[in-house]
Formats: structure tokens, C-alpha cells, sequence
């Protein structure tokens, strides 16, 4: 999977409908503003995609009201480090890229502004699970811009040179990463810093580690779902079918693409930009495939990772919230800006958030990458997106909670514990942290 890389993770997901009370430490409604401004506005906003000043730069000139004034930080993780300093200073920009898995939690920091009434009426436009996305008890705190259809990338001469055929359930995984390792090639990578793996894999299984149960949060992280992608990734990890190589070092993690060393990655769209600017030798040798499935069930993609939809969020310290929820929707809806932000040359190679974009699918992977296999390659993105998971929910520490999982995930890749040891630790360390930012929690 590895989706942690300098850009690290976008996310989807559809957070419950339910009252707030207990929930959320500290949530306020956004407070009123003099959204409508007497001349030309300026808004802060932080982002760190790739494309972003050329899509800024287009709607400065298209506006004569608005302008944005653009920074770029180095990451998503640096992001919510910024971002918390800024808050606690009050100079929190107005204008925030971000992901799904993060919009609880800032919304239980009180951090954000619910700009609901000035986006409901561009519902139409965008597809069900990236609008979820922005959306927090059924209020929505920013713009959704990206969704991230998953699939598999797969280098098609090491497959043919071994009498191997793209797998389609993780069953067919193992097995052929068992062929390959006899040969010096692992199936698979797994960082030691980056546990979206068996995120990924739980909610596709089925998997809810945070819900909602009343008036309070249920923390879940040892049902059926999770073990069963628990026991995937173990009998990987086990049979030494994975490379183990960390995103610390980006450029050596695609050498080793680039030169056979690993043969497939669950990706999505936007990862193949970093294998564009990266490779040397294996243009053209790779093909895309379908997410493996569990044996017996249904097409099923997870919500994301890395990329789930990233979405534009409005904070609640921004004096002219009307303007900026107009430049974020315009940001994730012109067709220009859209097209920069898609394409793996301009932009992040993301596909948008919008209700059809199978159009974009050209213009989000690469031909350069795919060779002969660029045609077939977009009927599988356009079929993944159909069948994206929209049930997940992020919960109000997610940040803190994924920060935990890091340091037991880094333990399991070196079998120094196993996957069900990890998941016991979580269990218990989630539901206290919880209860001590004052939540109520149950599990």
C-alpha cells in the first residue's frame, strides 16, 4: 500500500448523523462574520499539492473581489502541526487543504466554520462519498476536491516472466508473492512508518473503528472485519513476501519499483506522479489492475488513504467565510483549475471530487507510465470509483490515534509483534485517550 509519501494520505469517508452532545470535547457553530466585505478581500490559504499556485494564480485573474494569498507547506503532516500553532495563536489561515481524516478532529477543536448555507446548493456537483468527506454531523466545513479511486499497479514483464496473472483476490496475493520471492522479488511493500495498510485492508474488510452508538463513540478495533485483514497482511509479513522499505528515503522506495526490486503497489491516481518524476527504466511495463478482493465477496475499494478526497477546509477565525467557501468551490469546480490539479505533469494526478469525472480519468494517469496499456488501464479507474467504500469514520483523535498505530505498526513489518497484538494495544490505548480529552466513549 504505502500511501505516506511526501504528500502522505487523502481520505473519504462519511461520518454519522447523529447529535453532537458528548461526542465532540468542544464544537461550537461557527460564529456570524461580516462575510460580506465593502471591497476586495484577501484570504490566507496553506496547501501543499502540486498545482496549487497555478490554480490560485488562475483565480486571482479570474476575481476581482477575492484573492488568494498562497503557502505552500512541505506536507500533510507538517500541515497539522502548523495548523494547530496557528489556531492556538488565532491566525489561523482562512482557507486550509486538508483530508477527510482529519475534518473531526479539527471540528472537535472548535477549529473550524460551518459553511454549510453558502455550499448545500453545490451538493449536485460532487460525488456522495467526497462530499461526505467535508461533512461532520451533517454539516459541512469545507469543499471537497479529490476523490481516490484504488486499484493496483503491477509490473507486467516481471508477471510474464513467471507465468503470473494480476491477482484478484488477496488469496491470489500471497500466492503470487510466494512465486516472485523465489526469484528475489517481493510482491509488496510495507514501510514501518506508515500503518495505512491495514487500514486500507480493515475498511475494505468491512471494518468500523470508530462509530457511533447514541451519544457516544464506539471504538472497535478487533472485529470481524480488522481480522480478517489482520490475517492477510500477517500471512505476508510471515512467508517474507514484502520489501520494507520507508518512505524516508522516497527517492530509494521508487528505484526499487523502477528496477524490479517490488512488483505491485495499491495505489491510487495521484501515486503515479512520483513514479513519473522518478523512474528511469520501466516506462511502459506497467498495467493497472483491480483491487484484490477477499475471497468470495464483492468488488470493494477502500475510501482512500492517502487521497481519500483531500478537501479545502474554511476555518472558524476567518473573518470573510462566504468569500472563501466561493474560492474553495470555485477551486474544486472550474474546469481549468480541476484539470491542472488532475493531470500528473501539472498537478497531483488526482482524480476530482466531482459528480463525473470520468472525463479526468485521461488526464489523472499517466500514458508514459502505462505504455500499451494506458487504454485499458482508464476503464479501471472509471470502475473503481463505482465501487468505493462510504461508511468509514474518522474519529475526533484520529490524528493522535494513527500517531500510536505508527510506532506498534513499525514493530509488526520487523516481527517484533504480530498484527493482533497491535490491534489489542489500540483497542485500549483509543478508548482511554478518549476518555481523557473528556469524550464519551464506549469499547
Amino acid at each position: 500500500m504505502n500511501f505516506t509519501s511526501p504528500r502522505r494520505r487523502f481520505a473519504r469517508a462519511a461520518v454519522a448523523g447523529l447529535a453532537l452532545t458528548g461526542l465532540l470535547s468542544a464544537c461550537g457553530g461557527s460564529d456570524s462574520d461580516d462575510t460580506k466585505a465593502s471591497g476586495p478581500v484577501t484570504l490566507p490559504f496553506w496547501g501543499w499539492a502540486n498545482g496549487q499556485e497555478a490554480v490560485v494564480k488562475a483565480f486571482n485573474a479570474a476575481h476581482k473581489d477575492i484573492q488568494l494569498k498562497y503557502t505552500k507547506v512541505t506536507d500533510q503532516l507538517t500541515m497539522q502541526k502548523q495548523l494547530t500553532n496557528a489556531v492556538k495563536a488565532d491566525n489561523a489561515p482562512c482557507l486550509v487543504q486538508n483530508t477527510a481524516e482529519y475534518v473531526t478532529s479539527w471540528v472537535s477543536q472548535d477549529a473550524l466554520a460551518d459553511i454549510t448555507q453558502y455550499v448545500e446548493a453545490d451538493k449536485a456537483k460532487f460525488n456522495t462519498g467526497s462530499w461526505a468527506g467535508a461533512q461532520v454531523q451533517g454539516k459541512m466545513y469545507g469543499v471537497p476536491t479529490s476523490s481516490s479511486p484504488n486499484f493496483t499497479i503491477y509490473r507486467t514483464d516481471i508477471f510474464e516472466k513467471y507465468g503470473l496473472k494480476a491477482p484478484t483476490t488477496w488469496d491470489e496475493f500471497i500466492v503470487a508473492g510466494k512465486v516472485l520471492k523465489k526469484h528475489g522479488v517481493k510482491i509488496t511493500n510495507y514501510a514501518g512508518e506508515d500503518p495505512s495498510t491495514l487500514e486500507v485492508l480493515a475498511m475494505q474488510a468491512g471494518a468500523h473503528w470508530y462509530s457511533i452508538d447514541g451519544n457516544a463513540w464506539k471504538v472497535d478495533f478487533q472485529d470481524a472485519g480488522t481480522l480478517k485483514a489482520a490475517k492477510v497482511i500477517q500471512e505476508i509479513i510471515d512467508n517474507d513476501l514484502n520489501s520494507k522499505l520507508s518512505f524516508a528515503d522516497y527517492a530509494a522506495v521508487q528505484r526499487n519499483y523502477d528496477n524490479g526490486g517490488t512488483a505491485t503497489r495499491q495505489i491510487s491516481t495521484w501515486q503515479m506522479a512520483g513514479m513519473v518524476q522518478n523512474f528511469t527504466k520501466s516506462f511502459g511495463d506497467w498495467a493497472l489492475a483491480p483491487w484484490p478482493t477477499f475471497t468470495g465477496e464483492a468488488a470493494k475499494t477502500p475510501a482512500g488513504t492517502n487521497l481519500t478526497g483531500s478537501v479545502t477546509l474554511v476555518t472558524k477565525g476567518c473573518a470573510h467565510q462566504e468569500q472563501a467557501a466561493e474560492a474553495a468551490l470555485w477551486m474544486s469546480t472550474n474546469t481549468g483549475a480541476v484539470k491542472t490539479m488532475a493531470s500528473p505533469e501539472t498537478g497531483n494526478g488526482v482524480m476530482p471530487a466531482l459528480a463525473d469525472s470520468d472525463g479526468y480519468v485521461p488526464e489523472a494517469i499517466s500514458e508514459k507510465l502505462l505504455g500499451s496499456h494506458y487504454q485499458p488501464a482508464q476503464q479501471t479507474v472509471k470502475d473503481s470509483l463505482g465501487t468505493v467504500t462510504t461508511d468509514w469514520t474518522f474519529g475526533p483523535n484520529w490524528t493522535a490515534m494513527f500517531t500510536e498505530m505508527q510506532a506498534g505498526w513499525a514493530k509488526v513489518v520487523s516481527k517484533e509483534q504480530k498484527v493482533t497484538d497491535l490491534l489489542a494495544h489500540m483497542q485500549e490505548w483509543t478508548v482511554k485517550d478518549l476518555k481523557s480529552r473528556g469524550i464519551s466513549v464506549e469499547g
